[in-house]
């Protein structure tokens, strides 16, 4: 397992590598670049221009701006943002907390209740609770998360005023206590939280439903069943395992999944997420920052899919990674 870990990392290199050079071409493609609002500003001169251009490279051509953005990056330097005008590893830093507990929020939420209900309903097959589940889950997955964080923020925040919107903080935040500190951040995190968990909970829970359907057909389940194991022991001890196994693998991929759908969802419900600085990066052509933002998302992706393959290999000791 260990030596299997070590190969993984290394191949992240390289991986990484390709990755940050596609998407540096890719920027250099788009038409324009920051320094073209720039120039519309008249207290703004050229020569002034030139001279941050030439201070950011960005006056070479692409290939060699990528050698200097690969060079500082050796030095663990992710660059300057012109936009933001702070270095880009304080940016993503900022903001990259606060996506991250949003996005954790949202697995644990996800995780908590499609399991359960993905159980409830493979036990009760055709059960009205079965198909009242499957209906909500229908429906869960075809609405857009946008659609719906506008209705709750619309209902819940705007209507009825039963929750806060916009922000994680409420504007009196620095002058409650440790633990009204804590409750204020958690209703801030309900409407984004929902949202951003309500498809992934959809899905998951058809998934577990089929997994463990698939499980109790199998011939150890109704050998377990004939030897008169308690129901109960049957489904929890011997059948749930076997049904997890191929759960483990999507855990993996919902982190990084999550943080690209939150980057909208952080829009619209005006969450101080890394999503927001990603989009503002794209919409000015803040070069140096839609490479840092796109080399983390690329590190959450490959590291979450390493987590899965650990995992699958920590619940199933058939796997093996020699």
């Amino acid at each position: 397992m260990t030596a299997y870990i070590i190969r993984r990392l290394l191949i992240l290199f390289p991986l990484l590598l390709a990755m940050s050079f596609v998407a540096f071409m890719f920027i250099q493609l788009a038409p324009g670049d920051y320094f073209a609002t720039l120039r519309m500003n008249p207290q703004i001169s050229d020569e002034t221009i030139r001279e941050l251009q030439a201070q950011y490279h960005l006056d070479k051509p692409p290939l060699i701006q990528y050698a200097f953005w690969l060079k500082n990056l050796a030095r663990l330097d992710l660059g300057y943002s012109i936009s933001q005008k702070q270095p880009v590893a304080k940016v993503i830093s900022s903001r990259l907390a606060n996506t991250l507990l949003l996005s954790v929020s949202a697995i644990l939420v996800t995780w908590l209740v499609a399991i359960p209900i993905g159980i409830y309903c493979a036990v009760h097959q055709y059960s009205i609770g079965d198909k009242f589940f499957s209906a909500i889950a229908f429906v869960g997955m075809s609405l857009p998360g946008f659609f719906l964080a506008l209705l709750m923020l619309y209902f819940l925040g705007s209507k009825l005023e039963f929750l806060p919107t916009g922000g994680l903080k409420s504007w009196n935040y620095e002058q409650l206590s440790s633990l009204r500190k804590a409750g204020d951040i958690a209703l801030h995190l309900v409407i984004p939280t929902t949202v951003l968990a309500i498809g992934g909970l959809a899905s998951l829970q058809r998934i577990m439903r089929g997994n463990m359907l698939e499980v109790l057909r199998m011939q150890y389940i109704t050998t377990a069943r004939a030897k008169g194991l308690p129901e109960n022991r049957v489904i929890y001890r011997h059948a749930l395992r076997n049904a997890l196994n191929p759960m483990v693998t999507i855990f993996g991929f919902e982190l990084s999944s999550l943080l690209s759908g939150a980057a909208l969802l952080e829009i619209v419900c005006g969450y101080p997420g890394l999503g927001q600085v990603m989009l503002e990066a794209v919409r000015s052509q803040d070069l140096f920052l839609v490479m840092g933002s796109m080399l983390i998302g690329g590190l959450l992706l490959v590291l979450g899919n390493l987590v899965a393959d650990v995992l699958l290999a920590v619940v199933d000791p058939q796997v093996s990674y020699q």
